[in-house]
């Protein structure tokens, strides 16, 4: 019965986004909330993009929210026991859609700043990790306080590390790594989207195998919410998602994550959010290093631009190529999350 809700609460989630873009886009527009492009991406850019409406990932966030509540409810009707046996289920999966809920409403004021400035630039960088350790200390302390603290991670074989007290600063980190990449990912027409709903496709079978209902539904939810924003953000988009979309779609990646006790498998079905955030981290090393060593004004690049989508945008490949290719990189990624799954929790 509950493949049917979460069927149900998919296509709810589908239908609410693509319908909403029929009147949040006019009102983006109606209010003047357009994207302002850096000069510092490729150059065309700005050109074609400067002033697409943003913040779009509010339809998402509101359908995903609607589809994920009522789906509990539904199940609640159901049979299961919110109250019972299904009680640690119930508290990780509502923490987890909190925790990017909250996430999203920081994205949300990063673009509202932007677009009131009319310049890309919103809260600081410092700003932006004070609201994000709040946030996740919120969810770590949700976690605590409800007898679910855990330490351990799994590894295929059998393996475990139990971190004791470390866990929490050292998944911390992994936490403010895996959200900005996907906001980082965020960077072409229907990239976001494209990969994060492969993500979701792929967990949605990693909890299935758990037996883990409330966070099926949230993958489910954020699927078809991410389809049916494909609908209004494929090339050439009509609307970004802006930060207010891919912080909330972030948090949820590691909602999922954390609350399977899959932080492993995170990473491997993450792998695109993963190499994106990490080719920003080598270029800029590389370039400090070879500035250094050469004593020059300027490094040695690796890539002719980063994140690592604009060195595949700058090598001409079109916006829609990167999107399949990068899906394509994340489902078979995804598949060997899915064989590791297999191995750590198979029944």
């Amino acid at each position: 019965m509950n493949t049917w809700i979460f069927v149900g609460a998919a296509l709810g989630s589908f239908v609410l986004t693509w319908l909403a873009g029929f009147w949040l886009i006019p009102l983006l527009h109606k209010l003047k909330y357009g994207q302002t492009i850096l000069d510092i991406g490729p150059k065309w850019h700005k050109a074609k993009k400067e002033g697409t409406a943003t913040m779009g990932g509010i339809s998402f966030i509101i359908a995903v929210t609607v589809c994920f509540t009522a789906g509990m409810v539904v199940m609640g009707y159901n049979g299961a026991s919110f109250t019972g046996s299904d009680k640690p289920e119930f508290i990780r999966a509502v923490s987890g859609m909190i925790m990017a809920v909250l996430f999203g409403l920081m994205g949300f004021l990063d673009d509202f700043i932007k677009v009131k400035k009319k310049h890309n630039e919103g809260l600081s960088w410092i700003q932006k990790v004070i609201f994000q350790v709040m946030i996740i200390a919120a969810y770590f302390a949700t976690m605590y306080v409800s007898g679910l603290s855990r330490t351990v991670i799994s590894f295929p074989g059998g393996l475990q590390w139990d971190l004791g007290l470390f866990y929490y600063p050292l998944v911390g980190l992994l936490i403010l790594y895996m959200v900005n990449s996907v906001n980082l990912t965020d960077g072409i027409d229907g990239l976001c989207s494209s990969v994060t709903t492969v993500y979701m496709i792929v967990f949605s079978v990693i909890t299935a195998l758990l037996g883990a209902f409330g966070h099926q539904l949230l993958a489910y939810c954020a699927a078809g919410g991410c389809i049916g924003f494909l609908t209004w953000n494929a090339p050439p988009a009509k609307v970004f998602m802006g930060d207010t979309g891919s912080m909330f779609l972030g948090g949820i990646v590691c909602a999922l994550g954390l609350g399977c006790n899959a932080e492993f498998l995170m990473v491997i079905a993450g792998i695109v959010f993963v190499l994106e955030a990490l080719s920003v981290v080598i270029q800029s090393t590389v370039f400090k290093i070879t500035k250094k060593i050469h004593h020059t004004k300027e490094g040695k690049r690796l890539f002719k631009m980063t994140p690592i989508h604009h060195h595949f945008e700058l090598s001409d490949w079109s916006e829609i190529k990167i999107d399949i290719v990068f899906s394509i990189i994340g489902l078979l990624f995804g598949g060997l999350a899915i064989l590791a799954a297999f191995n750590m929790f198979g029944r």
